[in-house]
């Protein structure tokens, strides 16, 4: 029999948390499948800087750390030299599904089916039929702090056409239905971050079905999302910056209804799947509280409003396209290296109250931007060139994200091997991050890249 492999990537969820929640009896599901599973830690090996989902993820794929891979920013995975776990086991001929994965790379022809994580710009789905569901997603996720997404009516009409043929569900349509009212009266805003998970979950589902993979990713990025912003309103008594009572009554329930939300998706897993495939349960990393920032106000996000009018206000031209990413992030492509140079160093002379404007790097023709201010700004904050000229005011061309950043990185997360036996066991050591794809490919057997390390040793149990 065909070996038949689910890797399910929930993003930095937290090992405490999840016991906690588990403890509490909110997680039925994945509490079912802890009892069902060889249960390891797994240690990324990093710190910050390179402590990110955008390089971790990339070892999880390539079974390389950060030294030897070398993918430091999102939407790099494209140049990746090594094979991924999906390259490797399409060339050996089992037939592959990877959806929503972060940071990817793969080769083309592929057996099987790629829809790339919707912050990728360098790299598109493997099949034109995904094109629609990507892009619309794309534009939604990367203009997600925006009170209004730059999508027309048409493109909705299109992607409703698309999920109407490719999966979409009546749990889902009722889901939608309901957020878009609760919106309407004023509640909630931030709950329609699990839409997209209902979604991906049911285009995954409807090619999982097609496609009949041996192997399959499904990606998730909510959960992290409610914990970078609201970790503060679950556990306020760690914080000097106190929530205020109406943040609290909005946000407190924030990240447990984002555990319990993917705690539904794993049911629907079970009912997807048979009794002889292997469920992989990975985060990669996860968080903590972030506590660094408190004894300073916290730290904000500010977005520019319209990226076009900003970077034309320090005078800077020949532009390719401009993207947005994460949060305070954005890249701009140009013509050329000396463009692109010319950009930075114009760039470069924006200030907001004396202070650089904006962080910025340069690779190539790319420049990687974000907004560098993180406290909170005067309503008569100042955005000028360090000349004095022009001077224009701040919130004119910037806004401030809502939320204010209180749950961090940590290099431990969760890797738990659900197979069909079925058999329990908890791991005591943890293992390295590099791991994970080796003990993947060794469920098929298959021969892996030269560059991938062995697999680990498997550390003691600790219990069965």
């Amino acid at each position: 029999m065909q070996p038949s492999v689910i890797l399910i990537e929930m993003n930095e969820l937290s090992p405490r948390l999840m016991s906690r929640f588990m403890s509490e009896g909110r997680l039925p599901n994945f509490q079912k499948l802890y009892s069902e599973a060889q249960v390891y830690v797994t240690d990324a090996q990093e710190e910050p800087p390179y402590l990110e989902p955008w390089i971790q993820w990339v070892t999880v794929h390539s079974g390389l750390s950060y030294r030897e891979h070398q993918i430091f920013h999102l939407a790099d995975g494209h140049t990746l030299q090594q094979k991924c776990l999906w390259d490797t086991l399409s060339e050996q001929g089992q037939r592959v599904w990877v959806c929503g994965s972060m940071n990817i790379r793969y080769d083309q022809p592929i057996n099987g089916m790629v829809l790339p994580d919707p912050w990728a710009t360098e790299v598109g789905p493997s099949d034109p039929l995904l094109e629609r569901y990507f892009k619309f997603v794309r534009r939604n996720v990367q203009e997600y702090t925006n009170e209004r997404v730059p999508l027309s009516v048409a493109d909705y009409a299109r992607f409703l056409s698309f999920m109407v043929r490719h999966g979409l569900s009546m749990g889902t349509a009722r889901a939608i239905a309901g957020q878009l009212l609760a919106e309407r009266l004023g509640h909630d805003r931030w709950r329609r971050a699990v839409l997209l998970d209902k979604l991906q979950f049911d285009v995954f589902a409807h090619f999982y079905r097609k496609l009949n993979p041996n192997f399959s990713t499904f990606f998730l990025n909510s959960t992290a999302h409610f914990q970078h912003l609201y970790w503060r309103n679950l556990e306020p008594d760690l914080f000097q910056m106190r929530p205020t009572a109406a943040e609290q009554e909005t946000y407190e329930p924030a990240i447990l209804f984002g555990y319990q939300e993917m705690d539904r998706l794993l049911a629907r897993f079970d009912d997807l799947v048979d009794d002889n495939t292997t469920l992989v349960f990975c985060t990669a990393l996860s968080q903590q509280p972030c506590l660094k920032y408190e004894a300073d106000g916290g730290k904000l996000f500010y977005r520019p409003k319209d990226f076009g009018r900003l970077v034309a206000l320090a005078g800077v031209d020949g532009i390719d396209e401009i993207i947005p990413v994460m949060s305070e992030c954005f890249n701009i492509r140009f013509g050329s290296e000396d463009l692109a140079a010319t950009a930075k160093e114009r760039l470069s002379r924006l200030r907001i109250e004396g202070a650089a404007a904006l962080s910025l790097e340069q690779r190539g023709q790319m420049l990687y931007a974000a907004c560098s201010v993180n406290k909170l700004l005067p309503k008569d904050a100042v955005l000028s060139m360090d000349d004095g000229e022009p001077s224009v005011p701040f919130y004119d061309y910037f806004y401030r994200v809502d939320g204010m950043k209180s749950g961090m990185h940590h290099p431990d997360g969760m890797l738990w091997i659900r197979r069909p036996d079925r058999k329990h066991e908890v791991h005591r050591e943890k293992i390295p991050l590099t791991a994970v794809a080796p003990m993947i490919l060794d469920m098929f057997s298959a021969a892996k890249p030269k560059l991938m390390p062995p697999k680990v040793e498997t550390p003691e149990v600790l219990t069965g």
